[in-house]
């Protein structure tokens, strides 16, 4: 099979499309024939050799992947061959077929194609366990999402919405927070030219958002962690801007909570919760409150580029590899 890989750690314009063989699915796990997948960050820092995975190389990245089952191990009970899914993988979703685990792998809903089934499990399923979950988001309260109009920071938007919340959405420029308006966002502010701070008091009548949902870190975690009212949650997600210091005294003071939220160790953690948030996830898209964001989709050959777009900052929503439709 053709497939995107990585023979020793570097940087991804070291990745190079060759030939692998056709993984075998274990006792637990299905093959999937991949129709599409997306890049996230993740790859990249995987591909450095940075990150929590160190698979054995050669080895293919993707976290995600969607396609049609082609075959199950013999403990796989809920799925066949034939079914239309989408899945969380260790890695190898950049490849014409991967193996996932049955546990993490859903069949697609109706009317949801391959590409935004490509692009869903990551962004959604992590911004709903951290949402949910750790920062316990109510109807009615306001919730601060940085970097709005991310892969991630886009689904954010979409959740706080759907569970009732006002969204304030933030991010570097002018088209970026059209793109968070468009799925949702009831206010806006350009960090690159508002102080960050100033505005959430200003647009929450100096009480201050009750969430913040921050992938980014770096220098806007401070006055993110200022814009919180009392009892605010601020929710750790990534740190693409580079690793905040907590000041705790911060935190005592005005009864605020930093929760870091992982959807890697979540899911193995709370496989209940896990399995609930999916079925939230999959009502709302259900309904027409979620509505995947795709900037670009491009072949296998050009995933190299895909990474770039993303880890350059070059792009809104999900990247997405579409492979031959399967």
């Amino acid at each position: 099979m053709r497939a995107l890989i990585c023979r020793q750690w570097g940087k991804v314009d070291e990745l190079a499309i060759g030939d692998a063989p056709v993984p075998k699915p274990g006792p637990d796990e299905v093959l999937i024939k991949v129709a599409a997948t997306s890049v996230n960050y993740a790859d990249s820092i995987m591909v450095a050799g940075h990150y929590q995975t160190k698979p054995e190389r050669p080895f293919s990245p993707g976290l995600e992947t969607a396609g049609v089952v082609t075959a199950c191990g013999s403990d796989v009970k809920r799925l066949a061959p034939g079914d239309r899914v989408m899945a969380i993988l260790a890695y190898g979703g950049l490849a014409e077929y991967a193996v996932a685990p049955a546990a993490e792998t859903w069949v697609i809903p109706a009317g949801m194609s391959f590409a935004q089934a490509g692009a869903f499990p990551i962004a959604y399923i992590s911004s709903h366990v951290a949402i949910r979950w750790q920062g316990r988001l109510e109807a009615g309260e306001t919730m601060l999402v940085l970097g709005a109009a991310g892969g991630v920071g886009l689904t954010a938007v979409e959740i706080g919405k759907a569970m009732g919340a006002r969204v304030i959405a933030a991010a570097s420029t002018p088209e970026k927070l059209a793109v968070a308006r468009a799925h949702g966002a009831d206010e806006t502010i350009d960090y690159a030219k508002e102080p960050l701070t100033e505005r959430v008091m200003a647009l929450t009548g100096g009480k201050g958002a009750d969430v913040c949902f921050d992938p980014v870190g770096g220098s806007l975690f401070d006055p993110a962690l200022s814009s919180l009212g009392w009892g605010g949650r601020i929710l750790l997600i990534g740190f693409v801007g580079g690793v905040p210091q907590i000041p705790a005294n911060r935190l005592l003071v005005k009864h605020r909570s930093a929760i870091g939220s992982s959807l890697r160790y979540f899911r193995w953690h709370a496989p209940d919760k896990l399995e609930r948030s999916v079925e939230e996830l999959f009502g709302w898209y259900r309904e027409g409150k979620l509505k995947p964001c795709i900037t670009h989709r491009l072949p296998l050959e050009r995933s190299v580029e895909a990474l770039h777009l993303l880890t350059d900052r070059r792009a809104h929503g999900k990247i997405v590899i579409e492979l031959e439709a399967a």
